[in-house]
C-alpha cells in the first residue's frame, strides 16, 4: 500500500517546460490508499505534483504508450507531413497486429483522421501501426523518434520498443513520466483534445465505446487507458473543475473496476484537498524599478509568462510575495531583461523565486540627464539627500 506522500509543489510559468521542480514542500495530507503499483497526480496549470506513490518505478505502460505515438503524429500533422484527409493504405503487418483493434483489413484505404480516432478511442493497434508506417516508413524508425522525444521531454524512466504498448522487456515507463507526457500532449496540441473525449467510435459497422469510463464523470475529458497481462490495468485521466486541471495516472490495477475506482479517487482527492490560483498575468506590472541616467526615470517589472500556484485549500491565507530589486539600476534597460525577483512564501517558509523582467526598454538619457543623475547619485551616496532619479 502507498507510503506517506512527499508533496511536491512546482510553480510553472506556462509555455516553459514544467518538469523541473523549483521547490519541494511537505504537507500533512494523507494520500489515497489505492491497490495499484504506482500513481501520480499533477495540477496542469501550475505543474504542481500533488501526490505520488512509486512514481519513478519502471513499469510496462501498455496502451498508454500511444500518448507518445500521438504526440509525435500530432507534430507531423502540424508540420504538414500528415494531412487529415489523405488516405493511408493498411499494410498486412498493421492489419494482423494483435491486441485491441479498429478492425482494419489489409489493403483498406483509410483517412488519417479516422485512423487517429481508431487509435485514441478504440486503442486500435492496427490503426496505430498504419499511422506509424505512413509517418516514418518503418516501426524502428518511428520508435527511435519516440525515444528521442522522451529524452527531450525529460522522461528519464521511459524507453520504448514499439508504438502500441505490446509487452517487451525494453518497453517501460513510469507513472511520473506518463503524467508529464500527458501534460505535454494537452499543452502542445490542444487542437486535438476532442479526440480523447469521444464517447465511442464506429468503423466498418462496428461501434466501440471509449475505454475510459471516467469520461462519464463531470469535467473529465481524457485521456487514455491501457491493459496487458504484464502491465495490469492502467489509466491517465484528465479533468477540469473549479479553475483547476488535474492529470492523474494509475498503473497496475488488478481489474477494470479498480482502475476506474482508483482514477476517480485520485481526481476527487486532488479537487477536494487543493486549489489553484493565477498569481500573475504575463506582462502585468508587479513592481516599479527606478532607473538612473535613462530617458525615463523608472521601468515597470513583471513576469513574462502567466504564473499559477497550487496550495492546500486554505493555504492562500498564509501566502505572501515580495519583490527584491537592485539598488542602483543604470540605463540602458532592454525589454525582457531580468532585473529582480519575486520571493514567494507560504507559512513562513520560502517556496520559490520568480524572475522579474523589464516590461519596456529604457534608452540612455541625454548627456545633461546622465550628468544630473550622476550628481544626484553622488549626493545620495554621501548621505546628503535621499534622491530618486
Amino acid at each position: 500500500m502507498p507510503c506517506a506522500p512527499r508533496w511536491r509543489a512546482v510553480l510553472l510559468m506556462c509555455g516553459l517546460l514544467p518538469f523541473s521542480c523549483t521547490f519541494a514542500h511537505a504537507w500533512n495530507i494523507p494520500a489515497p490508499d489505492l491497490p495499484a503499483r504506482a500513481f501520480v497526480i499533477i495540477e496542469a496549470q501550475s505543474g504542481t505534483e500533488l501526490v505520488a506513490h512509486n512514481a519513478d518505478a519502471r513499469l510496462p505502460p501498455a496502451s498508454l504508450t500511444k500518448l507518445m505515438t500521438a504526440y509525435l503524429l500530432f507534430g507531423d500533422l502540424r508540420a504538414g507531413r500528415l494531412k487529415l484527409d489523405e488516405l493511408v493504405t493498411v499494410s498486412r503487418y498493421a492489419a494482423r497486429l494483435p491486441g485491441a483493434r479498429m478492425f482494419l483489413r489489409e489493403g483498406d484505404q483509410v483517412p488519417v483522421e479516422e485512423l487517429f480516432k481508431g487509435m485514441l478511442v478504440q486503442s486500435g493497434n492496427d490503426a496505430t501501426l498504419a499511422l506509424v508506417e505512413r509517418a516514418s516508413g518503418t516501426l524502428p524508425v518511428f520508435v527511435a523518434r519516440m525515444n528521442t522525444m522522451a529524452a527531450e521531454l525529460g522522461l528519464a524512466n521511459t524507453h520504448f520498443a514499439n508504438a502500441t504498448g505490446l509487452n517487451n522487456p525494453q518497453h517501460y515507463s513510469s507513472a511520473r513520466d506518463l503524467t508529464r507526457l500527458a501534460l505535454a500532449v494537452q499543452r502542445d496540441f490542444p487542437e486535438h483534445a476532442g479526440w480523447f473525449a469521444l464517447p465511442e467510435y464506429r468503423w466498418a459497422g462496428i461501434a466501440q465505446p471509449n475505454r475510459n469510463p471516467l469520461l462519464r464523470d463531470p469535467g473529465v475529458d481524457g485521456l487514455k487507458t491501457g491493459h496487458t497481462e504484464a502491465a495490469g490495468y492502467c489509466l491517465v485521466a484528465s479533468a477540469q473543475r473549479d479553475g483547476m486541471r488535474l492529470i492523474a495516472t494509475l498503473l497496475g490495477a488488478d481489474n477494470e473496476q479498480e482502475r476506474a475506482r482508483g482514477g476517480r479517487r485520485l481526481l476527487d482527492f486532488g479537487f477536494r484537498q487543493f486549489e489553484t490560483r493565477l498569481l500573475y498575468r504575463s506582462g502585468a506590472p508587479f513592481a516599479t524599478l527606478p532607473v538612473w541616467q535613462g530617458e525615463n526615470d523608472a521601468v515597470a517589472l513583471g513576469v513574462n509568462r502567466d504564473v499559477w500556484i497550487t496550495l492546500p485549500r486554505g493555504g492562500f491565507t498564509t501566502f505572501s510575495a515580495q519583490a527584491v530589486l537592485p539598488r542602483n539600476q543604470l540605463a540602458p534597460v532592454t525589454r525582457g531583461e531580468t532585473l529582480g525577483r519575486i520571493e514567494l512564501v507560504h507559512n513562513g517558509q520560502a517556496l520559490t523565486e520568480l524572475p522579474l523582467v523589464a516590461l519596456a526598454t529604457v534608452p540612455e538619457g541625454s548627456l545633461a540627464k546622465r550628468a544630473a543623475d550622476r550628481l544626484r547619485q553622488w549626493f545620495r551616496e554621501q548621505g546628503l539627500v535621499q534622491a530618486a532619479p
